[in-house]
């Protein structure tokens, strides 16, 4: 018998690894021959570990599980599925935080043992690749401009005219750089790719380097993702060693090459060309553009920079075709976003939707509401340059144009819940002081402005008015003169802060407010 007991960085951090060793014990114990598999998360954060058991009926879960709670669940019936314990959750698929999803890019995720190569191919890993060794680069291109997909890290730029770009680049040596310095608050798609399912971000390198004519891919990966980096390296030298990697990949004669290199840190090198400079070996710091990435990018040469989640959704798109990813969706933002749910909320994990629901949907049908029992008072989606939203807000469709238009985005899909405890000045002058420390220095309305922020913030108990009348107008200079969207959108999350909770900024609030109750 095959039981699951999930190996990514959240699980490892609850107890997995003492809950896998705990399986093996009684199953020696007891007798059982047991195969005891580590696979990937499928993402439900609250309910991890989730321990599951095959069954002739299907897989059986169970979670959040401890070690102490494994001889119970042996004892219980664990080995045949049986539902007589508090931890039995059913057929994973049947958990509704699962069921109510649209997993097209994470239909793998938590199925298997991450770097096991058959098992990906067994679950329709590779066809996209299959299908793009026999097309044309203008026609790989084609399909991903079809489909509708747009940057998934947040400036959602059309990633087919970003590639049609750099196809038509002339120059002898092009390079794939996929971005995954994932450093936005309550996101954690990127490393659940990378740590769940490698080869799909292998797989999707591959067809970027084959629709542009490049060949060598490199992954930026943050240095706060040791595991996710072990997986990667071990990914690509099983790929390689399989042929799927190197100077004649699946006997096609194309040649493709891939490499992780880490980050140091700086939040502002996930912003391209910082990332750009930070892999040439140089300070990470913000070029001025003109010249796009795509016609002078890496050393200098042609560069495709694309997010793990846009690089990820391509070989369903090559598998699948452009049309059935493009059917998900409104407007101009189709396919899906796998939303993350963070902060204070009862059910965090990964949600995958086609654009179009709702942020009260993602809170309170998936999220199960606020982790405190308190009421939900402000949502911040996109990370630490997202406004924060008011609960009128919260039924604005999930859609690039629709957050553009009440001057909020969507970002990289990471919301995070507050609950009515939360001051929201104090989140605003956070937003400024975190500029000012992650800021690479290179411009002064960011550079200087941030730090002025935090200064004017502070100073509003001496004078109210006009000190948000001045913290407005050096929103407005930042925005209109900073050089990319470090400074540029620091004031979304300050100004939405002051605009929608204008009762945070009145420092004569009586005591016996229900926030300063607790």
């Amino acid at each position: 018998m095959r039981i699951f007991v999930p190996s990514d960085t959240t699980a490892l951090s609850l107890g997995a690894d003492a809950v896998a060793a705990a399986v093996e014990h009684e199953a020696r114990a007891r007798e059982i021959d047991l195969q005891l598999v580590r696979n990937g998360s499928r993402g439900l954060s609250w309910l991890e570990p989730l321990v599951e058991v095959e069954t002739p009926a299907g897989r059986v879960a169970y979670g959040p599980v401890r070690a102490e709670d494994v001889n119970g669940l042996f004892e219980a019936g664990l080995c045949s599925g049986a539902s007589q314990h508090a931890l039995f959750q059913g057929r994973p698929e049947d958990i509704p935080f699962l069921r109510k999803q649209q997993r097209l890019t994470f239909s793998r995720l938590g199925l298997s043992d991450p770097l096991s190569l058959d098992d990906y191919i067994e679950l329709g890993g590779f066809q996209g690749l299959a299908r793009a060794l026999t097309m044309d680069k203008e026609d790989i291109v084609r399909w991903v401009t079809d489909s509708g997909l747009r940057g998934r890290g947040g400036a959602a730029f059309p990633t087919g005219i970003k590639w049609q770009t750099v196809l038509k680049a002339p120059s002898s040596q092009k390079y794939v750089v996929c971005n995954a310095d994932e450093g936005d608050s309550g996101t954690f798609a990127d490393r659940l790719v990378m740590e769940c399912d490698p080869y799909m971000l292998v797989e999707g390198m591959i067809i970027a380097g084959l629709a542009v004519g490049a060949t060598q891919g490199y992954i930026y990966l943050r240095s706060e993702y040791p595991l996710a980096q072990r997986i990667m390296n071990e990914a690509i030298e099983r790929a390689s060693q399989a042929g799927y990697l190197g100077e004649d990949l699946c006997g096609s004669g194309y040649r493709f090459d891939l490499e992780v290199r880490l980050g140091a840190g700086a939040y502002i090198c996930g912003e391209e060309t910082a990332l750009l400079e930070s892999l040439e070996g140089k300070r990470g710091m913000v070029r001025v553009k003109p010249p796009l990435p795509a016609v002078k990018g890496l050393f200098g040469q042609p560069t495709i920079v694309n997010n793990v989640l846009s690089l990820a959704a391509v070989p369903f798109i090559l598998d699948r075709g452009p049309q059935t990813y493009a059917d998900c969706g409104m407007g101009r933002s189709r396919g899906t976003l796998p939303f993350q749910l963070a902060g204070n909320i009862a059910r965090g994990g990964l949600v995958e939707l086609a654009f179009g629901a709702t942020l009260r949907e993602l809170l309170y049908d998936f999220g199960g509401g606020s982790r405190s029992g308190r009421p939900l008072r402000a949502v911040q989606v996109g990370g630490p340059l997202g406004a924060y939203l008011p609960e009128t807000q919260w039924d604005t469709p999930l859609d690039y144009e629709a957050f553009a238009a009440m001057g909020a985005m969507l970002g990289h899909g990471g919301i995070v819940a507050f609950d009515d405890t939360v001051d929201l000045r104090q989140q605003a002058r956070f937003a400024m002081e975190f500029c000012a420390v992650e800021s690479c220095g290179k411009c002064t309305p960011c550079r200087i402005g941030s730090t002025r922020g935090v200064e004017v913030i502070d100073q509003l108990a001496v004078d109210p008015e006009g000190n948000l009348a001045l913290l407005e107008e050096l929103c407005e200079t930042m925005t209109d003169g900073s050089l990319c969207a470090m400074g540029g959108m620091t004031p979304f999350p300050v100004l939405s802060a002051v605009r929608h909770f204008p009762e945070d900024f009145n420092t004569q609030r009586e005591s016996t407010d229900s926030r300063e109750s607790v």
